[in-house]
């Protein structure tokens, strides 16, 4: 009985004065280009899925994760018409190429292979796999729109590159041109109907598993997730972000638990600048809700890994997790209602 409340609960529309922010991590990523947007215009079954939970959360403001990218955002195009359809329009689309995929003809993580998925700048089996895309009712400040994806692993301050001894491995070469982001990391302004602008900050960080005995992977995950920490408190080139804004993206790390270097993600919850709604949902199979926002049951099974962070001065006034139906995807839509600014 609790579970169904919850589940009616969570899909009431935010209110006229408020802004609901949603992230997914959609799971839609296919093997080729134009696979996606094939299947989309099929209206396959994983797709109508993602569809339907964007459509009972209701968000005004959507970052889609493992969404694969094109050139021309007919797959984005394509996912927001099919989501019209639905009873949920959002008329304006934001993407922009991401790292994974991104072939350097390098041999990035020293397995003595050229070419592979673990050669590009982000880990993809083409250019665009897996890349993120936000969806709005509101519109863009293009014109405020920065993107970090450029930024070098090595510039971070404190940066965990990995080193056999005492040089980077699996080379400096490597390095030269290794970006941080495995996705991205985005600072998007919306505009609100008062006029105001609220800036997202957006993010979607590899997997601290793989990458080999010199925890490549595990290192770059906490780092891309420092990475906000920096720029929040001015120890980058670049300014800090003006308030009022959020953070939103999936970190592929929880506080306390999995195989994640931990660190960085509970500085970033407690972090002056920012609020934790700790949102909360029934995951299928429960008793009671949870923080969690992904199940890998063959893994490290409950997780929290989606997280959205009002700055402070912001109003929140509710959040929550709806989880997809059993064997409809193992990634939760994380959502929160703030004020309009």
């Amino acid at each position: 009985m609790f579970g169904v409340f919850w589940a009616i609960f969570a899909a009431l529309p935010a209110s006229a004065d408020t802004l609901r922010l949603a992230v997914l991590q959609s799971g839609l990523s296919r093997d080729g280009p134009g696979l996606l947007l094939r299947d989309i215009r099929a209206s396959a079954a994983d797709v109508l899925a993602v569809r339907d939970l964007v459509a009972t959360a209701q968000p005004d403001v959507l970052l889609l994760l493992r969404f694969d990218y094109d050139l021309d955002g007919l797959t984005l195009e394509a996912f927001a018409s099919l989501l019209e359809v639905g009873g949920h329009a959002m008329s304006h689309r934001f993407a922009l190429r991401p790292n994974s995929g991104q072939a350097t003809g390098l041999d990035m993580d020293g397995d003595g292979r050229l070419g592979t998925s673990d050669d590009a700048q982000g880990y993809g089996r083409f250019a665009g796999q897996g890349g993120m895309a936000i969806l709005s009712r509101l519109p863009f400040d293009h014109s405020g729109v920065q993107d970090h994806s450029q930024f070098l692993w090595q510039d971070l301050p404190g940066a965990l590159i990995p080193e056999v001894d005492d040089a980077p491995f699996p080379s400096a070469e490597v390095f030269a041109i290794q970006r941080l982001s495995s996705t991205g990391h985005w600072q998007v302004p919306v505009i609100t109907p008062s006029g105001t602008t609220l800036t997202l900050l957006t993010w979607h960080a590899g997997p601290p598993a793989f990458g080999g005995p010199h925890e490549r992977n595990r290192r770059r995950n906490h780092d891309e997730t420092a990475f906000w920490l920096h720029l929040l408190d001015g120890r980058l080139p670049s300014p800090p972000p003006g308030q009022p804004l959020v953070l939103m993206g999936n970190a592929n790390l929880d506080p306390a638990a999995g195989d994640g270097m931990q660190a960085a993600i509970r500085s970033l919850l407690a972090h002056p600048a920012l609020q934790d709604p700790e949102p909360m949902g029934q995951r299928p199979g429960t008793d009671q809700p949870g923080t969690e926002t992904a199940y890998w049951p063959r893994g490290p099974g409950a997780l929290r890994v989606s997280y959205i962070l009002p700055s402070v001065g912001l109003d929140i006034r509710d959040s929550g997790v709806i989880w997809p139906a059993e064997g409809a995807g193992n990634h939760a839509l994380v959502w929160v209602d703030i004020a309009l600014p």
